[in-house]
C-alpha cells in the first residue's frame, strides 16, 4: 500500500513537472526598427528575419508562448539584465566587451560591414584619406558605429539611434555615406528611397558573428544552441533564410 501511495504521489509530481513544462512562456526582446532583420508592419506588429528565427526556436524548444518585447537599441542589453525578457534576438553582433555583460548562443548568421553613398558620388572611396572629413553615418552602439570612431578619427561620424534615422539623414544630404550591415543596406537599396544609392568598394569586415544573447550563466543559452542545431538541420533555417534572401547568410 506504500509503494502504491509513493507511486501515485511520483506521477501526481511528474505530471505537475511536465504540464509546467508545457506550460512554459519565454520572452524574446527585439529592437523593431532594423528591416529585414526586425521591423513592425502595417499593423504594427514585429515582423522579420529575427522574429521568425525567435518563434522557430521557440517551437523547437516546445515553448507554449514565445512572447516579443520591442526594446530601444541602446538599452537593449541592460533590459535583457533587468529581466525584462529571456533572450535577445535582434541582430547582435558577437564583441568581446558584449560578451563582458551577457552569454552569446553559435551565431545564427554573419554579416559584414560596407559603406554606401550616392550613385553620383562615383569618387567614393572606403579609406581613411578619401574619408577625411567627411560626415559618414552609423548607429549608435553597433560595430559599424565602433569602427567609425576606432579605424577612421579624422572622419565626421554622425551616430544615430536607429538605423532608419541614418537614412533619412542621407536621403536629406546631411551625410556622405553611411557605413552598415550590408544585408540591412542590401535591403534598403532596393526601396524607392535607396534607390539612387550604391554600395562602395569592397566589405571593410568581412565576417560580423550575429548571436542570440542571454543573462550571463543562463542555462537557456544551452537550449537554444540545440534548437538553432536542429532548424538548421530539418531546412526551417533555409525556409527562413530564402523568405528574405535570394542567398545564404549562414
Amino acid at each position: 500500500m506504500q509503494n502504491y501511495k509513493k507511486f501515485l504521489l511520483a506521477a501526481a509530481v511528474s505530471m505537475a513537472f511536465s504540464a509546467t513544462a508545457m506550460a512554459e512562456t519565454l520572452k524574446m526582446g527585439i529592437e523593431a526598427a532594423y528591416p529585414p532583420f526586425n521591423n513592425k508592419d502595417a499593423s504594427g506588429n514585429v515582423v522579420g528575419f529575427d522574429k521568425d528565427i525567435g518563434d522557430a526556436l521557440c517551437a523547437k524548444m516546445k515553448v507554449e508562448k514565445c512572447e516579443v518585447y520591442v526594446s530601444d537599441w541602446d538599452g537593449i542589453i541592460p533590459a535583457l539584465n533587468a529581466k525584462k525578457f529571456d533572450f535577445l534576438v535582434s541582430s547582435l553582433s558577437i564583441t568581446d566587451e558584449r560578451k563582458q555583460a551577457v552569454d552569446f548562443t553559435a551565431p545564427y548568421y554573419s554579416n559584414k560591414l560596407q559603406f554606401i553613398a550616392p550613385k553620383a558620388t562615383t569618387d567614393f572611396k572606403p579609406d581613411a584619406d578619401y574619408l577625411k572629413g567627411k560626415v559618414i553615418g552609423a548607429q549608435r552602439a553597433t560595430l559599424a558605429g565602433t569602427y567609425l570612431e576606432d579605424k577612421l578619427p579624422d572622419t565626421e561620424a554622425k551616430l544615430y539611434d536607429t538605423q532608419e534615422n541614418a537614412y533619412l539623414d542621407l536621403t536629406s544630404g546631411r551625410l556622405d555615406g553611411i557605413l552598415a550591415d550590408k544585408y540591412v543596406q542590401y535591403e534598403w537599396l532596393k526601396s524607392k528611397d535607396g534607390s539612387a544609392y550604391e554600395f562602395k568598394g569592397d566589405p571593410v569586415v568581412e565576417s560580423d558573428k550575429i548571436g542570440i544573447a542571454v543573462r550571463k550563466g543562463d542555462p537557456l543559452r544551452e537550449r537554444l544552441n540545440k534548437a538553432l542545431a536542429e532548424i538548421k538541420a530539418d531546412g526551417t533555417y533555409k525556409k527562413i533564410n530564402d523568405k528574405y534572401f535570394p542567398f545564404s547568410i549562414e
